[in-house]
């Protein structure tokens, strides 16, 4: 059974990134939130085995209006939480209630150090609202006088935003955050070049071959550890094998008819055996590479 789960709280979101498929509203499930008593029956299911719950796949978490019950029931049962958001939600009354939920862990996406930067995938975002959302969590954690959650700022390295990674170091420290990661962006179209990669092939997935083409650096070897100790459960309750199966296109089962009977069924059985033989066959596999760094700790 697994260790470790992505638990999806929805699938709206209030921006339009251009390379997430939530906020260019393509999706072809249908969107929602989820419910408490499917969660609830969730958990009674997995946790005894679980270590960590991610409530993040799709969507902004905070649209759930039940969104901080769910990490609460989580944290209840000392299941370590974390989550991952563009904090447009959070207020002074949602940060204490944030931190009072018990969540171990918030991520805070900041794309950019100056409005006209951030906006430039951040469509339809506000960095302001971002900058006062990360600032009231921070308040609140002094307030409560809790250490958690750890407060870190994820900034996702594109070509218009590249020159500003020394000034978000400097902004994460200034804002009192725990930690800034630098991530590299995945990007659907690459293989003739994409605006949106950047110059600095340390923060790109992909690399210039011969042929004049991009490709991903990953080997994709026939193996992937993920396929053993994780998976991601959709706000419906499909069971999916990663966060890279954006769509939910290769459903593994629904948790609510028996978590284990998915986990164990011949649908998982039949793609963890096609990730031993040939996973760069795998739609979902073929543009999959971790590209995360992590420079600063404050």
């Amino acid at each position: 059974m697994p260790m470790s789960i992505a638990i999806e709280p929805t699938t709206a979101c209030n921006l339009g990134c251009p390379e997430c498929p939530s906020g260019l509203k393509k999706f072809t499930r249908p969107t929602g939130n989820l419910k408490k008593e499917r969660f609830h029956q969730l958990l009674d299911e997995l946790d005894r085995h679980l270590v960590n719950i991610t409530f993040y796949f799709q969507g902004e978490p905070f649209i759930n209006p039940n969104f901080l019950d769910l990490v609460k029931m989580a944290h209840e049962r000392k299941i370590f939480t974390s989550t991952s958001t563009n904090a447009h939600f959070i207020s002074a009354e949602v940060a204490e209630k944030t931190v009072a939920s018990g969540l171990d862990q918030m991520i805070i996406s900041i794309d950019g150090t100056t409005q006209e930067v951030y906006e430039k995938y951040r469509k339809g975002g506000s960095l302001e609202k971002v900058l006062e959302g990360s600032k009231q969590m921070v308040i609140a954690k002094q307030k409560l006088k809790s250490p958690t959650p750890k407060l870190i700022f994820q900034f996702l390295v594109v070509a218009p935003n590249e020159h500003q990674i020394e000034d978000a170091k400097a902004l994460a420290e200034q804002m009192g955050m725990d930690e800034i990661r630098f991530k590299s962006a995945q990007l659907y179209d690459y293989e003739n070049g994409n605006p949106l990669m950047p110059q600095n092939e340390d923060y790109s997935r992909y690399r210039l071959g011969a042929d004049g083409k991009w490709k991903i650096k990953n080997k994709l070897l026939n193996q992937c550890w993920k396929m053993w100790h994780s998976c991601v459960v959709t706000w419906d309750g499909k069971v999916v094998p990663c966060c890279f199966d954006k769509d939910a296109q290769h459903p593994m089962g629904r948790a609510n008819e028996g978590f284990k009977a998915a986990w164990r069924g011949e649908e998982y059985h039949q793609f963890r055996t096609q990730i031993l033989s040939g996973r760069d066959q795998l739609d979902i596999c073929k543009n999959c590479t971790e590209g995360t760094k992590v420079w600063m700790e404050a």
